[in-house]
């Protein structure tokens, strides 16, 4: 690796750092919450999937957690058109994260030299597809998890397979314990 590499690689994890700190502080200045958002997505008629869909994306970029969004989605649009809805958002919002932070710092974690971290790695780089569904279905749609893969040579195909496929269960799952809480709970 080249000087110039190494030094343009850690000033791109600079950059990914600082883009957590400003995400951070927004959504502490912009006051999002759950009860903020229904309002919102409700108050857009005819726009408000579509709404729903950048509200989501930004919020999970900046780091909300995607459970809120997922809750709004089902609480706002019902069973089947939220979870529709939720899914489309999901895979919109790990994708968007996924190609910004590819952008700003490129995949400085395919030149790491520490053993247990190459070994790690090249699992990935074997079974790209499995390992991403894997770590979606234990981290659903924890936004560090798109962007340490972002930060790998995992390819965007592989990616969105896994991704896509990995939310499925846990998807599922929320949504029908938000519909249940929903309907016995607060119905």
């Amino acid at each position: 690796m080249a000087i110039g590499q190494k030094g343009s690689q850690k000033y791109g994890l600079y950059l990914v750092l600082l883009l957590f700190v400003v995400q951070y502080a927004l959504s502490k200045y912009l006051g999002l919450t759950v009860e903020n958002i229904r309002i919102q997505v409700e108050n857009t008629g005819f726009w408000s999937p579509i709404f729903y869909i950048a509200i989501f994306t930004a919020g999970e970029f900046i780091h909300l957690p995607g459970i809120v969004f997922v809750a709004v989605g089902i609480l706002v649009y019902g069973k089947l058109l939220g979870f529709v809805l939720v899914f489309i958002a999901s895979v919109i919002s790990i994708s968007f994260s996924f190609f910004v932070v590819r952008a700003i710092a490129g995949k400085p974690l395919s030149q790491i030299e520490r053993p247990f971290f190459k070994k790690i790695l090249a699992r990935l780089d074997r079974q790209p597809i499995r390992v991403v569904l894997v770590l979606r279905l234990l981290l659903f749609l924890s936004p560090k998890l798109n962007y340490a893969l972002a930060l790998t040579n995992v390819r965007f195909r592989d990616y969105l397979i896994g991704s896509t496929l990995g939310i499925l269960l846990p998807l599922g799952g929320v949504s029908l314990l938000f519909d249940w809480v929903l309907v016995h709970l607060l119905g």
